[in-house]
């Protein structure tokens, strides 16, 4: 089943803290493929929410307003479950900080619509001339997490993990378990995780990003640590329900069998060849052999969970149950 265009309703939802110096420009750049447009105000200091308000005529605008700070992921999903209430089809997020160019929801859009996707995301990686633009210590930052991503999402075909830049199809929301979803600066790839659990199709769309005189919130020496904490979470989470709760395979027997096996041949090899006193040939082949073939058998195993990388979108399926 394809999409009827036509018939999709597209929202905007724009995560506001701080950004009363650049939200007016971006909401005047959202063109008429969007329908409805959610600002958020983040229990932002500076009254984004009362500036939009007041400065900005657009009457598909709704400006939502949160009592407490919840951080750009939760007030996201703030405006994405109002657009679902109103009956919008796809959501697309875009900060209000004037990096995204909303010239290109256009692009991000298609995919879903034309349900060869259920969530796209930009990836600020394709061409090596646009990283001129990233500041140094983005760039090694979200390349780091870009791979890190990769064993936690399942999302092997994927990159930069930690852009902003999405656009979901709004009738997998109620699948993703929202409650659970990181509210603050893990938001995004927390967000894959989800799509990953319910096997959504997500397709990366090539842009770039516009830095201009905006101060970002996310300062990566501070958020490294929970990045990575939260990613072996959800690594171990994810290994956990698809080979073991919801199924139990050859690839469950190699991840099993091999980390075991490796397990084995290091710490064999630390106890006996470690020590003071030449370990024979034989000793040092009793912990070689089980860890090459430990190795073996988890390159298997990667090579089988890069495999179940989701192909098809589920838009259409779920369409068809409601």
């Amino acid at each position: 089943m394809v999409f009827e265009s036509e018939n999709m309703k597209v929202a905007a939802v724009i995560p506001c803290f701080k950004v009363t110096e650049f939200v007016k420009d971006l909401i005047d750049g959202i063109g008429p493929e969007v329908d409805q447009i959610y600002a958020v105000d983040d229990a932002c200091p500076d009254g984004s929410g009362k500036f939009i308000q007041e400065n900005v005529n657009d009457k598909r605008v709704t400006v939502l307003f949160l009592k407490e700070n919840q951080g750009v992921g939760g007030a996201v999903l703030t405006g994405l479950n109002a657009a679902y209430e109103a009956g919008m089809d796809i959501g697309v997020k875009l900060d209000g900080d004037g990096q995204m160019d909303p010239a290109l929801i256009k692009r991000f859009i298609r995919p879903i619509r034309e349900g060869r996707a259920d969530y796209t995301k930009g990836n600020r990686f394709y061409n090596p001339e646009d990283l001129r633009e990233m500041p140094k210590g983005r760039l090694i930052g979200n390349a780091v997490l870009s791979f890190v991503s990769k064993f936690s999402t399942g999302y092997w075909n994927s990159f930069d993990p930690t852009n902003g830049y999405i656009a979901l199809n709004l009738h997998v929301l109620p699948y993703l378990n929202t409650a659970k979803i990181a509210k603050r600066y893990f938001f995004e790839t927390d967000l894959l995780f989800r799509a990953g659990l319910v096997k959504a199709k997500v397709l990366d769309i090539p842009m770039f990003a516009l830095y201009a005189d905006e101060v970002s919130n996310l300062h990566f020496h501070k958020e490294a640590w929970p990045f990575m904490k939260g990613n072996t979470k959800n690594f171990f989470k994810r290994i956990i329900y698809n080979y073991f709760l919801r199924d139990f395979s050859v690839a469950t027997l190699e991840l099993l069998v091999g980390s075991v096996a490796m397990i084995f041949g290091i710490v064999y090899g630390l106890v006996k060849i470690g020590g003071p006193v030449a370990a024979s040939a034989g000793t040092v082949m009793m912990a070689a052999l089980p860890i090459l073939s430990g190795i073996t058998l988890l390159v298997g195993f990667l090579n089988y969970d890069i495999q179940q990388t989701p192909k098809d979108a589920l838009g259409s399926r779920l369409l068809d149950k409601e």
